[in-house]
């Protein structure tokens, strides 16, 4: 061991943990009898993995029977015939076909919004977070393809200009105006979700212009029963998108009003103490009615609102910092923006509303004997959480903890007291990014090759369990070096966290 630590230090890596033993001394226990670490039965396993499966497998049936429908609507309104035509019918086919498809991806975009059970068991957060941007993306440009489609084929089958023709859509036919209108919002939603428009804005101003994501879908939507040629001609295909959308609609108030006020309701949850986390953090701790039955796990967040006066209604969502112990919840943040600042003057005694908890990055995902976990930034406090509710043997969990700037570190004195007390394994990888081949790598670390770092810190990668949680690109080079070391695809579970 003492050699180990040698090396790490020489390499530029601080750690701050405690292996197994120190010349034949064993180090501190864990709950789990030291050198054993208490398995699931293989059955309970292979039923969790099970069920995970049946969810990612309804959620994936849905989107392609919805999908096979705006096809077989397309085919039987004479779609294939029109395109061979090979005239002015052919744009406008392909019109039709873009837009069935484009509002199609448009209903996976408020289902996803929605946080509906099917889809947040079936694919996860982070699997949910790129659908819907994917989504999102595609169902935009299909959009604009129909426009473009359809009013050049009405106007090359009219010998109209295809000006006119479009302002002869909006203004003289049924729906028009009102898509028109959605269409604006959607395009506002677009622009502001791009990357580099999207660091721009304060999370607050982006999360209300992205709620407008819900009326522009609304208002687009209509003009395709009212004017849409697969539909006015055919009963129970108008019946059949009118319920899709109908149920959709209902997904957003229950899912995303009704659940989460009745479970706020039920727990009233209140504001008990608020300290300062670091030098930029601060940590939030809540307690409440009958929190054992709220079904929140480590590793899960919610999103949380502070009845602490004007702007309360806007939600912010953080991890739990804590494993929930029955009693109280405990969240950390950084003080980057409006709302976490405000989150620093919270007053004991203010009342909170919660949605959620969301998230499938806990402890039921683990096959493996050993943990290794990866946190960037306010990444770390989700894993924290994790750490302190699973069960591993003294040494058999290592911790990796990244900041930019390493006075910005969050949750330290829980670190410090599940290396004292667990036998966590604490590795600091601090710094601004490296430019070379393992971008999420330090530029301290830059010659390293990140496959050969990852099999210092863990060299048994093949019984571990690992979990990933900070910025997309960060978790992209981490996850692809995780793989090359010999690292389980399946094994690595991670969670995007913004910033």
């Amino acid at each position: 061991m003492d050699a180990g630590i040698r090396g790490s230090r020489a390499a530029g890596i601080r750690h701050h943990g405690r292996m197994t033993s120190v010349a034949g001394r064993p180090g501190p226990a864990s709950r789990a009898t030291a050198g054993v670490v208490p398995q699931e039965p293989s059955g309970r396993q292979d039923r969790r993995r099970a069920v995970r499966t049946a969810w990612n497998l309804a959620a994936v049936t849905v989107i392609w029977m919805t999908s096979l429908v705006v096809v077989a609507l397309w085919v039987h309104g004479g779609g294939i015939q029109a395109l061979l035509a090979h005239d002015a019918e052919s744009l406008d086919t392909l019109g039709r076909l873009t837009g069935l498809v484009s509002a199609n991806l448009l209903l996976y975009q408020v289902l996803l919004m929605a946080r509906v059970p099917l889809f947040e068991r079936g694919f996860g957060r982070d699997g949910m977070t790129r659908l819907h941007r994917t989504v999102g993306f595609w169902s935009f440009w299909l959009l604009v393809a129909h426009i473009v489609l359809i009013t050049w084929g009405y106007a090359a089958q009219s010998s109209t200009d295809v000006f006119v023709q479009l302002w002869e859509f909006v203004w003289d036919y049924p729906g028009m105006l009102l898509a028109t209108a959605g269409t604006l919002l959607l395009v506002l939603v677009v622009v502001t979700s791009v990357r580099g428009a999207r660091r721009r804005l304060r999370y607050e101003g982006w999360h209300l212009l992205h709620l407008y994501g819900y009326l522009g879908v609304g208002l687009a939507i209509p003009h395709m029963l009212w004017t849409g040629a697969d539909f006015d001609g055919s009963a129970p295909a108008t019946a059949y998108w009118w319920t899709l959308w109908a149920v959709a609609a209902a997904a957003v108030l229950v899912y995303r009003i009704g659940v989460p006020l009745w479970r706020s309701l039920r727990h009233d949850l209140r504001v008990t103490h608020v300290r300062r986390d670091g030098a930029a953090g601060v940590t939030v701790r809540m307690s409440g009615r009958a929190l054992d039955r709220l079904p929140a796990r480590s590793g899960q967040f919610f999103v949380w609102r502070f009845l602490d006066g004007a702007g309360w209604s806007r939600g912010h969502p953080f991890s739990l910092s804590s494993a929930p112990s029955g009693s109280e919840l405990e969240i950390t943040a950084r003080l980057t923006g409006d709302g976490t600042r405000r989150l620093a003057a919270v007053r004991p005694g203010t009342r909170v509303l919660i949605e959620g908890p969301y998230g499938g990055m806990t402890g039921e995902l683990r096959t493996g004997s050993r943990l290794l976990m990866f946190g960037a930034g306010a990444g770390v406090a989700p894993l924290v959480a994790l750490l302190e509710s699973e069960d591993f043997a003294s040494g058999a969990a290592t911790l990796v903890t990244r900041d930019h700037d390493p006075h910005l570190a969050v949750r330290e004195d829980a670190i410090r007291r599940l290396v004292a007390r667990r036998g966590v394994r604490h590795f600091v990888l601090d710094g601004p990014r490296s430019q070379g081949r393992s971008p999420w790598l330090p530029a301290t670390h830059a010659a390293w090759r990140g496959t050969d770092l990852l099999r210092y810190l863990e060299p048994d990668l093949d019984a571990a369990d690992v979990y990933l949680c900070g910025a997309d690109a960060w978790m992209d080079s981490l996850r692809a070096d995780l793989i090359a070391a010999g690292a389980a695809p399946a094994r690595i579970h991670r969670e995007g966290f913004g910033g």
